[in-house]
């Protein structure tokens, strides 16, 4: 990968994290117009690091929620874990909610199925189409929701299981998350916000898995270009990211779905022309 190729890569991905579009398909998608060689475990794992990069700027833009604790006295009689959990409430929720993450994520990588998706864009680009007719008709499927309605375990836990669904790539964990939240009864910001939180501890769980799994595959990849291709992913990710997000949240509050549902199908329609017809994404060979 050149550095120019790196940029572009960063900034779809900063630009699409947040999106309810999928931006690991259209990383696969961007990859394959670049004429990037697919199967590569180094892009792939360049795919999953880079979107760390944007997740952090959750971390910046919220961080006074991120790091808050909760004060308050716990009931009177509270056991000690009861009182822990009181304390650390919003980490035990991020907690349950990346569980069934991790369990999926890792059969599906230990599987080899995640790394046969990554390299598939006919997958990206049905699913692309698929989850863009679903978006058409979700914000009718489910109300706007309650305020008064907020995150707990149970909820946590079943927004974990819509996440799951996006193992594949064009489906978007935005998306899955999101619309998990809604079918709980949460308004499309506070389910907007929560699957931004929940993105941290999943995407910096699969950031460390394949960092581990380059390592042990083989250490020619850290050669000081590719390290640097990394962090300045990264970089570009996390900087464009935080600009992206709070333009989503205050897009999705006000228009839905709609809008992105439209994007997708238009998207993924042409790119399964393209490959019906006998065409190559390559813009370069």
């Amino acid at each position: 990968m050149t550095w120019i190729e790196t940029v572009i890569i960063a900034i779809v991905e900063g630009l699409t994290e947040f999106l309810p579009v999928s931006s690991t398909g259209h990383m696969i998608i961007t990859q394959n117009l670049l004429g990037i060689e697919q199967g590569d475990p180094f892009v792939h794992a360049f795919t999953f690091i880079i979107q760390f990069g944007a997740i952090l700027s959750v971390v910046c833009l919220y961080w006074k929620r991120f790091f808050k604790l909760d004060n308050s006295p716990a009931p009177e009689g509270s056991s000690l874990w009861q009182r822990l959990k009181h304390r650390y409430y919003f980490y035990w929720l991020l907690f349950v909610g990346v569980l069934p993450a991790v369990v999926i994520g890792l059969l599906a990588k230990k599987s080899g199925l995640l790394d046969w998706l990554l390299d598939s864009v006919e997958v990206v680009a049905v699913m692309l189409v698929v989850g863009g007719v679903f978006m058409l008709f979700c914000d009718r499927l489910f109300n706007k929701g309650s305020d008064e309605k907020r995150v707990n375990e149970k909820r946590a836990f079943k927004i974990g299981l819509y996440q799951c669904i996006s193992v594949i790539p064009g489906v978007s964990r935005s998306m899955a998350t999101i619309v998990g939240g809604m079918a709980q009864g949460l308004t499309r910001k506070r389910a907007a916000e929560f699957s931004f939180f929940l993105a941290v501890p999943t995407m910096a769980g699969a950031t460390l898995l394949d960092l581990l799994d380059l390592v042990k595959e083989d250490a020619v990849w850290a050669t000081p270009h590719n390290l640097w291709m990394l962090l300045l992913g990264c970089a570009v990710a996390f900087v464009v990211a935080l600009a992206a997000m709070k333009w989503f949240v205050a897009f999705l509050t006000k228009y839905g779905f709609k809008a992105f549902g439209i994007y997708r199908i238009i998207v993924g329609a042409i790119i399964i022309v393209l490959l019906l017809t006998g065409h190559s994404l390559a813009m370069v060979d």
